[in-house]
């Protein structure tokens, strides 16, 4: 091996026994015969699915270091090759080069039997690790492992809770810290660099070795990419140039919260009528059973025909111009799957528009006690009519929004049509979904006016999807599934590229005893009115769980907490901006900001709102006061106005006053000195 093979920002260099890769001045691949960077091996996997739950095993027949390797250079890329032993014929070529920008690592192999492949890439002791999708447990991942596979989240997702215990042992859904709506294989870098890895088969992304990060492939990926920054505005904005951009939010949406309502067109009105005599802003009602319900043991589901309900919502064609002239909108539901009642099922089974099962039949799908098809997007003309569903039962009918629910349940043994198995296409659906979504936006020419939120995510979603949410929290404290929860979801997802993300205000499982609170409602709209979108929802037992309006307090706490969060509008809009301009998030780490700040690389349970406000919301219950972590600055706290330098303060901090604070050299103080008046 020759000892410097340099080309343009890349170099790859001789150590003792192998070879470091370093681009940009940073070493992203580094082999020894002691430590090498590549496995390869076969293994068997066992899953099995249950209403979104996976339970997912992997015998592993064989695996093997490959050892040895021999470097070559051609014009613009280096070739390595290598083998297991000496002197033999390499199993597995990596192509190394520069791409636009990116240090990209291309795999190849001829053995047709090799379906797992580990690659390592050097880690120092104290790095600090982000992203992997949107994950609620652990913001830093370093210390830990993290399956990436799209599925529930589970319930409680710890398996020291009750509420997991019981989840498990009478429903398969308790969940763990790493079980995520939205995965992805990609991680950032206290060291300022991110890899992303082109893949859609099961993966496992192992951050527990000091020195270094193992990444396992349940296939031969097809390149892994590299890239480096000076900041991590930089890097964040480096991402998304390469996984696509979110567009900004409609200007409706900064009117007000958005009412999760469900029971019919006349006690939609009703509560309307309630909130706006409290002096609520409102921007919207969020009707999920707009298109009807049905009732099961887990509480009230909806009826998954995507059409209007007239026995439901009488008079609703009427109503939502109506509403709309008040500017207030209406927002539905929609998910990828047609319940088997429904005339949707029936129309697209007649024209093969559903997967199929190995027996040539439509393959149904178990969501709690009743049945529904899969619409199959690999089907060209079942994208063009799922996407004509949407435009004229949505769209036409005068929805401005809805949620796009699901996308993460596709079965690994269902038959698709372009013939992909199944298991790969897993991961992929939730982008598919969200294509099928935003084409029919745009195609409507209401790209810009219309949103729709989505839980389910992996690669590419983050230039179809115009706004996240956190998914189904309990509605409880907890830490891995409750208010606390949905601040890493925000921070990890806006680390990999979708920077819009808000949550159910209250959460919304409701199982095992788990009732909402009075306190922990409020608590969550303290923090709803610092995101880019602020709702509410009933939950899946609205009468296990308190809501905004069962009592005049709760209603008026919610009426100020809206017009706190339309007060800061001018502030959010400027940041959605940015955040399709250049790829920033709106909620974002303390050290996104403050890079020499140590503590704020391991703090996740706060978050900067911009560059300007720092927000720590209470997330425990029964607390009057909250202790805080401020970065080294000259911090105003928003509702008295004292001024704090930096470090750990603890601040006052009743029901109505989260706390938030500013920097005081914002060109925004004028308008955040006004939101202690609201």
């Amino acid at each position: 091996m020759q000892s410097g093979l340099k080309l343009s920002k890349l170099m790859i260099q001789s150590i003792e026994d192998g070879f470091e890769v370093i681009f940009n001045e940073k070493v992203l691949l580094r082999h020894t015969l002691e430590s090498p960077m590549l496995f390869i091996g076969r293994g068997q996997d066992s899953m099995d699915m249950y209403r979104g739950n996976f339970e997912i095993k992997d015998y592993v027949i064989e695996r093997s270091p490959l050892l040895y390797a021999d470097i070559s250079q051609q014009e613009h890329e280096i070739t390595v090759a290598f083998s297991k032993f000496s002197n033999i014929d390499p199993v597995m070529t990596l192509q190394i080069k520069e791409e636009d920008g990116r240090l990209s690592v291309e795999y190849h192999t001829n053995d047709e039997s090799i379906n797992r492949m580990w690659l390592r890439t050097p880690a120092d002791p104290d790095e600090k690790v982000y992203g992997c999708g949107e994950q609620l447990s652990h913001f830093n991942l370093r210390g830990k492992n993290f399956p990436l596979w799209t599925s529930e989240p589970g319930v409680g997702r710890n398996k020291k809770t009750y509420v997991t215990w019981q989840a498990d042992v009478l429903d398969k859904a308790g969940g763990d810290y790493y079980h995520t709506n939205f995965p992805q294989p990609t991680f950032v870098s206290s060291k300022k660099y991110y890899c992303h890895t082109d893949t859609t088969a099961y993966a496992d992304f192992d951050f527990r070795n000091p020195h270094f990060h193992e990444l396992q492939f349940w296939e031969i990926p097809k390149k892994t990419l590299f890239e480096t920054a000076d900041s991590f505005l930089e890097l964040t904005g480096k991402i998304t140039n390469l996984l696509g951009r979110q567009p900004e939010l409609p200007d409706w949406i900064y009117n007000g919260v958005i009412l999760g309502i469900q029971g019919g067109t006349e006690i939609t009105e009703s509560k309307i009528n309630k909130a706006l005599e409290k002096g609520m802003a409102i921007a919207g009602v969020w009707c999920q059973d707009w298109q009807g319900k049905r009732i099961t043991s887990f509480g009230k589901r909806l009826m998954w025909n995507w059409k209007w309900n007239e026995k439901e919502y009488p008079g609703l064609d009427k109503k939502i111009p109506e509403w709309k002239k008040k500017e207030i909108r209406f927002l539905g539901y929609i998910n990828p799957y047609v319940a088997i009642e429904g005339d949707l099922f029936k129309e697209a089974e007649e024209k093969g528009y559903l997967a199929l099962n190995h027996q040539g039949t439509t393959y149904l799908v178990d969501f709690g006690e009743f049945y529904c098809g899969v619409v199959d997007f690999t089907n060209e003309d079942a994208f063009i009519w799922y996407k004509e569903v949407i435009k004229e039962n949505l769209i036409q009918f005068g929805l401005d929004g809805w949620m796009a629910d699901f996308g993460e349940y596709l079965p690994i043994d269902v038959v698709l049509s372009n013939g992909a198995d199944p298991k790969k296409m897993h991961n992929a659906w939730p982008a598919l979904w969200a294509k099928v979504n935003y084409e029919a936006l745009v195609e409507s020419g209401k790209l810009g006016e219309i949103l729709f939120f989505m839980r389910a995510g992996y690669t590419g979603i983050q230039k179809y999807c115009t706004m996240l949410w956190g998914g189904d929290q309990s509605v409880d404290f907890s830490l891995d599934d409750g208010l606390a929860s949905v601040i890493p979801a925000a921070l990890s997802s806006g680390m990999i590229g979708c920077g819009l993300h808000h949550s159910d205000i209250g959460g919304y499982t409701s199982l095992h005893g788990n009732k909402r609170s009075k306190e922990l409602l409020m608590r969550w709209a303290d923090m709803g009115a610092f995101t880019p979108m602020m709702r509410t929802h009933e939950g899946n037992r609205p009468a296990d769980c308190f809501q905004y309006d069962d009592d005049n307090e709760s209603l008026e706490h919610l009426a100020r907490m809206s017009n706190v969060y339309t007060a800061l509008s001018p502030y959010t809009k400027s940041l959605v901006k940015e955040n399709a301009k250049h790829g920033i998030p709106v909620q974002r780490p303390l050290f996104m900001h403050y890079e020499q700040d140590e503590k704020a690389y391991d703090i996740q349970y706060q978050y900067l709102y911009g560059r300007d406000l720092l927000v720590a919301p209470v997330h425990q219950e029964n607390q009057t006061d909250w202790e805080v972590y401020l970065p080294e600055d000259e911090w105003v706290h928003i509702w008295s106005g004292e001024e704090f330098k930096g470090g750990t303060v603890t601040i006052s901090a009743p029901i109505g006053y989260p706390p938030v604070f500013y920097r005081k050299s914002s060109k925004w103080k004028e308008l955040f000195s006004q939101i202690s008046s609201i």
